[in-house]
């Protein structure tokens, strides 16, 4: 669970510096990258969930 913590983080602050990109310098290229980001944090935010289910069994 660990690494799937450190995964999210890892995937945050991609999404952190590609967003402020787009909204500071108006970079469409990093616009696209913060938003595959996104998805990706959504689905290990959804790993994560199921993971803590089960460890809470």
């Amino acid at each position: 669970m660990k690494e799937l913590v450190d995964q999210i983080r890892a995937q945050y602050e991609v999404f952190a510096a590609n967003a402020e990109a787009q909204v500071e310098k108006g970079n469409k290229a990093a616009g696209t990258r913060a938003r595959k980001a996104a998805l990706e944090i959504s689905k290990l935010m959804k790993d994560f969930r199921k993971a803590s289910l089960e460890a809470s069994k």
